[in-house]
């Protein structure tokens, strides 16, 4: 049981004279002096947190670790980074926030409120440092990471509601395998991947025989964390406490407003039309027509707070009357100080974090003719699409491990871009030949890197000696399409 009592007062005098603070000015009794001997010792700042800063041995109790004012409360020391996405958004989680272990033999013997799964959320205190680092880091140099700051947390009913439902999705599903095979053992390497599409704030890591742990999303704590510091999120009207809920509610839209055209639903919505050089409408509205068809006013889903929590990332897939692949799938900037670090490992590397943790709402519109404007093109639904493993484990981390292979081994290359008929391209403005480097091309690759950028001559990132534009991730839009055919519209 939690043995470490303290007031309220007491912890926000002890917590507020640390902020500002690195972990090496605040640890006091030198818990930093263990990584001389063990330099990939894990958890150092929440051991600086508890021995240096609250003055009490860490343990692995199964109980919270506090008692404030006659209140257990779970702490939790959190790193947090700056967002790699430019925007508004001042930090954002590390990565997943572990809670307590997924016990086969005994959770389906328990109740959500009395689960040490709800023991260990009802009360919290969070305490942030910053990561400053793009890379992984040895331990010994977490102490330079500053404290940022802290806060007691109580999720809001509603949340606690999509926490109790991801619970018994998990619970529930054990019990299926053990009602329903002689040795369920050897069914639950499928825990994480069976559920990964209907848990909402949740998942389980990592994958048996290791044994896995509730962890809360790193979308969902990064929300947590922006609250936080001052991010403002919309709430809908409309509270959506499962997968099933959701989709459910994008199923009426669908029948609502299927076969309209992205004209139609602009002019039904409120959106007004604003056209691009080419006299076509910008592809963000289609993101703003998901938002205002819930009722919302954000120009981006990820302002919408239950979509910010629950790790979804709009997609516009726009395909041919036949169900064709019209175009590729963008997906993020590459940050190439983070992708070749040697020391990281792919299941700590953002783009597994990127794939893993998050899935596509994509919503499927169809071209009457080839070449039509988005203004023409006809909504048909909504799909929900979740990265397999096998496509992690194998294309994706194929893609991460040849990006680092030609970076790190001087293998990358500037190359001439050549026309269909093998001529030099040369860009229409500036009269410049076309380069660019030899990363993955699509003509090879599932999923493959290209450069964005409007001018030849002014290429922003240095790599290796080349100049480049920005380099993003891609998705073949024929991939995407076979991925999507197999799943049925909601």
């Amino acid at each position: 049981m939690a043995l470490h009592k303290f007031t309220r007062k007491e912890l926000d005098t002890i917590l507020s004279n640390v902020v500002g603070k690195t972990l090496g000015e605040a640890d006091v009794n030198n818990v930093f002096a263990r990584t001389i001997t063990h330099p990939k010792i894990t958890g150092i700042a929440g051991d600086v947190v508890e021995r240096s800063i609250l003055g009490y041995p860490p343990d692995q109790d199964k109980y919270p670790d506090l008692i404030v004012d006659g209140i257990e409360i779970e702490l939790k020391t959190t790193g947090i980074r700056k967002p790699k996405q430019k925007g508004d958004l001042i930090f954002e989680a590390k990565e997943p926030m572990t809670i307590t272990a997924v016990s086969p033999h005994s959770i389906t013997e328990e109740e959500f409120e009395t689960s040490s799964f709800w023991h260990k959320l009802e009360h919290m205190l969070l305490v942030y440092y910053h990561y400053d680092s793009p890379e992984t880091v040895p331990a010994a140099e977490y102490a330079n990471f500053l404290i940022k700051g802290y806060h007691f947390h109580e999720f809001s009913n509603e949340d606690k509601e999509i926490l109790m439902n991801d619970w018994l999705i998990v619970r529930d599903f054990i019990q299926s395998l053990k009602d329903g095979y002689e040795n369920p053992q050897d069914e639950y390497s499928r825990i994480s991947s069976d559920l990964k599409k209907k848990l909402m704030l949740i998942d389980t890591a990592p994958k048996w025989p290791n044994r896995p742990r509730f962890r809360l999303k790193r979308t969902t704590v990064s929300t947590i964390v922006q609250k936080h510091f001052g991010a403002k999120f919309e709430k809908l009207d409309e509270t959506y406490s499962t997968f099933r809920e959701l989709d459910d509610e994008l199923h009426q839209l669908t029948k609502q407003y299927k076969n309209k055209t992205v004209r139609e639903l602009m002019n039904i919505l409120g959106i007004p039309i604003k056209l691009n050089a080419k006299c076509d409408v910008y592809k963000s509205v289609t993101e703003q027509i998901i938002v205002k068809m819930f009722g919302g006013e954000a120009k981006k889903l990820s302002k919408i707070e239950l979509f910010s929590k629950i790790g979804i990332i709009p997609k516009t897939i726009v395909q041919t009357s036949k169900g064709s692949r019209t175009e590729d799938m963008k997906l993020f900037q590459i940050d190439f100080e983070e992708w070749t670090n040697p020391r990281t490992i792919f299941e700590e590397s953002f783009v597994y974090s990127y794939f893993n943790g998050q899935q596509f709402l994509c919503i499927i519109f169809e071209e009457p003719t080839t070449g039509s404007k988005l203004l023409d093109n006809k909504f048909i639904g909504f799909k929900r699409m979740v990265i397999d493993e096998n496509v992690l484990e194998n294309d994706i981390k194929n893609v991460w491990q040849e990006i680092r292979d030609l970076v790190n081994n001087n293998k990358l290359k500037e190359e001439p871009v050549l026309d269909k008929n093998n001529h030099q391209r040369i860009t229409p403005k500036t009269k410049i030949p076309m380069t660019a480097p030899n990363f993955p091309k699509a003509k090879e690759w599932n999923f493959f890197v290209r450069g964005s950028g409007t001018d030849a001559s002014k290429k922003p990132l240095l790599l290796n000696g080349i100049h480049m534009y920005s380099q993003y991730l891609w998705m073949k839009g024929d991939v995407a399409v076979s991925m999507l055919k197999d799943i049925d519209f909601i």
